[in-house]
C-alpha cells in the first residue's frame, strides 16, 4: 500500500470540485483531507493509474500534482486539527491551525557563511 499526496487547481472549481473530490475518494482505500485542494490517498494504484483516473475529470487549464509521501508526512499534516481539538495542552493560536511544539534539540553549529563576492 502506497500513499500519496495529491493536489490539485482548478481552473473552474464551481463546475467539477465535488466530481474531483469524489475521484480522489475512490482512488483508494482511505484518505484524509488536511487543506481545501490537498489529500493524503493510501492506494494499491500507482501514481500513473490515479493520473489517467483523474485526467477523465479534468481539463488542460487545471493542474494536477501526485506525489509519493512516506507516512510520517501523513501524520505531520492531517493530525494538526485532530490534536487541536482533542489533546489538553497544546497551545494552539486562537483560531489559526498553527500549533507550537517545542523546539528540536540544538545540533552540531553550522560553519560560518562565505563573505559574498564583489561584482566588477
Amino acid at each position: 500500500m502506497r500513499t500519496y499526496l495529491i493536489s490539485y487547481d482548478l481552473a473552474k472549481p464551481h463546475l467539477i470540485k465535488h466530481v474531483v473530490a469524489q475521484a480522489i475518494m475512490a482512488a483508494g482505500q482511505s484518505w484524509a483531507r488536511p487543506l481545501e485542494q490537498t489529500w493524503y490517498v493510501r492506494s494499491e494504484e500507482s501514481e500513473e493509474a490515479i493520473e489517467a483516473k483523474m485526467m477523465r475529470i479534468l481539463e488542460a487549464e487545471d493542474g494536477l500534482l501526485i506525489q509519493r509521501v512516506k507516512d510520517e508526512a501523513v501524520l505531520t499534516n492531517t493530525s494538526i486539527r485532530w490534536f487541536k481539538q482533542r489533546q489538553a495542552g497544546v497551545e494552539a493560536g486562537g483560531d489559526s491551525n498553527i500549533i507550537a511544539f517545542p523546539p528540536p534539540a540544538p545540533g552540531a553549529p553550522d560553519e560560518p557563511e562565505l563573505p559574498f563576492a564583489k561584482a566588477s
